[in-house]
């Protein structure tokens, strides 16, 4: 089965569907079948950049035999129904983040794929990148002692012409919420995936400089299941955007990730004694690019779309599952619980009660 060709269709030609097929060009065993869209130009133009066939219909694509894969690029809220609808066609699946917008949904979507006997893998790509997954083995291994703070940091800008220029941008239905859940996600992955699961959280959120019913700026303070504390910071306001960052603090040593590199790597195994009152170290500073950045985006994406394929060859699962992309969402919607009720949430999340009027 490593021999064989798996055909893809991406369904959605927004702005993340170039990075799908990009990755997808890049695999060996990978071809680009179809692309789809409600909008046929849309379709169009990416089919024949990428020498795909393009389409309007999606009951006629999940038919087609040449396709093995479908990559979701929709608006979030539409995650779970298309990616339900391509399991139930025997099709493996790729969901762009978030799951969807409510554990409901990515509930659905999971046991979809289970019942049909296929894979699914929702992005999470600075998972594959090599820095971030030198902390994770640097922490798994215990060379960082006992984890006691994690902290995610993403402080980006979008200015308005970003919301407004498709209508379900920061809103709760179809983007599930604003910058937590559509840019930190990725890196409140990361923290979990270091730290390990979270028991509570305390989190406040607001709308600040942009015409739109979702936060842009949201701080949140996590206790871990293993005893360590930590922090999200994350906004769409912060002008000009900055390196969003990852730190890991553990009794034997500290490294810091900034957009997926090691910025930071001080670990007592390598330093040693430091004396008791420690030291001060700067901040490495290291220079940063759009073009760097935007191949290390297609770096993961491909990394990721492998990793599925090598997952339906050997039969073991993803490396980033959906059930890992339902507890960081999670996650953030206690954050957001939190936040609307002024208290801390404990998780796992029981079940809100029904809003009245």
């Amino acid at each position: 089965m490593r021999d064989r060709v798996f055909g893809f269709a991406i369904v959605g030609c927004g702005v993340i569907a170039p990075t799908h097929a990009r990755s997808i060009a890049a695999l060996p065993n990978a071809r680009l079948r179809v692309a789809v869209d409600a909008v046929g130009e849309r379709a169009r133009q990416l089919a024949s950049e990428f020498g795909a066939e393009p389409a309007t219909d999606l009951r006629a694509v999940l038919d087609r035999r040449d396709v093995d894969v479908v990559c979701v690029c929709l608006p979030s809220g539409l995650h779970a129904e298309v990616g339900a609808q391509a399991a139930a066609a025997g099709k493996h699946v790729v969901v762009e983040k978030p799951i969807d917008v409510s554990l409901d949904a990515a509930d659905r979507l999971i046991a979809a794929c289970r019942a049909n006997g296929v894979k699914l893998t929702v992005i999470s790509q600075h998972r594959f990148a090599p820095g971030v997954r030198r902390l994770r083995e640097a922490a798994a291994a215990g060379r960082l002692g006992r984890l006691v703070l994690g902290d995610a940091v993403v402080k980006w800008y979008r200015g308005d012409q970003y919301f407004e220029s498709a209508g379900w941008r920061g809103t709760w239905e179809m983007d599930g919420g604003g910058v937590l859940v559509n840019q930190a996600v990725h890196y409140v992955d990361l923290l979990r995936w270091v730290m390990g699961p979270v028991d509570r959280v305390f989190g406040r959120c607001a709308t600040t400089s942009h015409r739109i019913a979702v936060e842009d700026v949201a701080v949140a303070a996590l206790a871990f299941r293993g005893g360590g504390l930590g922090m999200i910071e994350a906004s769409t306001s912060a002008y000009p955007g900055f390196l969003e960052r990852l730190e890991v603090t553990g009794t034997d040593g500290t490294v810091i990730v900034e957009d997926d590199e090691i910025a930071a790597w001080e670990l007592r195994d390598e330093r040693g004694d430091v004396g008791p009152y420690g030291l001060r170290l700067p901040r490495a500073s290291r220079g940063h690019s759009p073009e760097a950045h935007a191949e290390r985006l297609v770096a993961g994406h491909r990394a990721q779309l492998g990793d599925l394929l090598e997952s339906v060859a050997t039969g073991r699962d993803p490396a980033a599952t959906g059930e890992n992309a339902r507890s960081v969402l999670e996650i953030v919607l206690a954050v957001y619980r939190s936040a609307r009720e002024g208290r801390e949430v404990r998780l796992p999340l029981a079940a809100e009660p029904p809003r009245v009027g």
